[in-house]
């Protein structure tokens, strides 16, 4: 059975790259709408990707097997 520890080392990953993120965004006008823009899109894609990852590793409903009436 797999274990929920990728979930843990991507997330310190995602946050090396949200830190890297924030310290070479451009200097501009709209440096803090385009940091907050890649921040956000990154941490939503890393959220969707744990949720499945996840919802795999740990069904909510077992698989049964029907006995009998098998086609």
């Amino acid at each position: 059975m797999s274990s929920p520890v990728p979930v843990f080392l991507i997330f310190a990953i995602i946050l090396l790259v949200m830190g890297t993120i924030w310290f070479v965004t451009p200097k501009g006008p709209n440096q803090t709408l385009i940091r907050t823009s890649l921040m956000l899109a990154l941490m939503c894609c890393y959220l969707m990707w744990a949720v499945t990852y996840l919802a795999q590793v740990y069904p909510l409903e077992r698989p049964r097997k029907t006995v009998g009436n098998e086609i």
